[in-house]
């Protein structure tokens, strides 16, 4: 059983996670492109600022989905002006995927990331090292469920 005092980290916990499935039930109707979309964009952009454009492979890998899957993202990510396609210099058979502005800042892709690393900025070191091993947890454990 539980430590009584642990209860609220369990239940905000709980409310994140209904409060991102009503995130995710809004984008899909009127907010924009949808959370994987938006992961895939900050992806994009996160690599090109590291000086090495990510590969539709690149970005299926770290989205967790199958190329096929990332493609049809890409493509809106594409219509919508966002990114464009070059040539990969070291294997002519792919492709890059690269943003069409740089001027683009991450955060105005997803001002929710802002407003979270805003949060975060305000946490002790120590404090964020909790906080990140909880989430961690979390994580695994919901990715494992179902599997």
């Amino acid at each position: 059983m539980p430590d009584v005092d642990t209860l609220p980290a369990a239940r905000a916990v709980e409310r994140l996670r209904l409060a991102e499935a009503r995130l995710a039930r809004r984008r899909q109707t009127a907010c924009g492109p949808s959370e994987t979309a938006r992961a895939a964009m900050r992806y994009i952009l996160e690599r090109a600022d590291a000086g090495d454009p990510a590969t539709p492979t690149d970005i299926a890998a770290h989205l967790g989905l199958a190329t096929a899957s990332v493609t049809g993202i890409l493509h809106r990510l594409r219509g919508g002006g966002l990114i464009s396609f070059v040539r990969n210099p070291d294997d002519g058979r792919s492709k890059r995927v690269v943003p069409v502005d740089r001027a683009t800042d991450v955060e105005d892709v997803d001002p929710l990331t802002a407003r979270i690393r805003q949060f975060a900025g305000g946490l002790t070191e120590r404090e964020a090292e909790h906080v990140a091993r909880f989430l961690d947890a979390v994580s695994d454990a919901v990715d494992r469920e179902c599997t």
